[in-house]
């Protein structure tokens, strides 16, 4: 697979979204710090084809997490995108949350989301100079309750607000139909939250200013798949 000369950016949107995000255009850097191998050029428009491939692949497949698309920088981030990042998987959770706290240490900050565009629910991890200062996941699984970390985000507060709840999110007051709505809310946050902080790989566009080229790279996951 040959990436062609000029690539534009694109919108990467798959049924199942996953991305990991990192205010810097130090591409190899990054790659060091997640432990990334074997880059090979890749177009916006075959990363989304080789991405969502993937994500409808068997997940108890562990394949499935053996390849990331790396982007170049777009308007000053840095995307690593694919099932490998995402920040609610109960086998990689910790490691997503070590990673994003390993590379926040290095630029300031980092982010991880999963997104279900199929309503599937979403969650978000945000670390800040080498802590991660919240995390939150709403996708309807019973485990999501155990992964809450830290105080409650601006974008969070907001729609707690506009839903008739506390800021703090603090639902032990709210009705039923207050809960439902911050349930279905919750579920849909994660593109708003990413877009806020920096650069959602859901509004790419060729307006969008970048520079280098994008990689599809070899997760350690896909690095020992490789020797089986």
């Amino acid at each position: 697979m040959q990436a062609e000369v000029k690539d534009w950016p694109e919108p990467v949107w798959t049924c199942w979204n996953h991305w990991i995000a990192v205010p810097t255009g130090d591409q190899a850097g990054i790659m060091d710090v997640l432990g990334l191998s074997s880059p090979r050029p890749i177009t916006f428009a075959e990363a989304r084809e080789v991405i969502d491939a993937d994500g409808h692949g068997d997940p108890d497949d562990f394949r499935h997490l053996s390849r990331v698309f790396v982007t170049p920088e777009v308007d000053g981030w840095t995307l690593v995108i694919g099932a490998w990042c995402d920040p609610c998987d109960r086998a990689r959770q910790e490691d997503v949350l070590r990673l994003c706290e390993a590379l926040s240490a290095c630029y300031g900050g980092a982010q991880a989301y999963y997104y279900g565009a199929q309503g599937d629910g979403s969650a978000w991890l945000v670390a800040e100079h080498g802590r991660v200062i919240r995390r939150y996941a709403a996708t309807g699984e019973p485990e999501d309750e155990l992964l809450t970390l830290g105080e409650s985000l601006p974008q969070e507060q907001a729609k707690c607000l506009e839903l008739g709840l506390p800021a703090d999110g603090d639902l032990r007051s709210a009705g039923d139909e207050q809960i439902e709505a911050w349930k279905w809310a919750a579920f849909d946050l994660a593109p708003e939250i990413a877009a806020s902080y920096g650069v959602s790989p859901f509004t790419l566009t060729q307006e969008t200013r970048v520079q280098g080229t994008g990689v599809l790279a070899l997760t350690p996951t896909g690095e020992v798949s490789r020797w089986r």
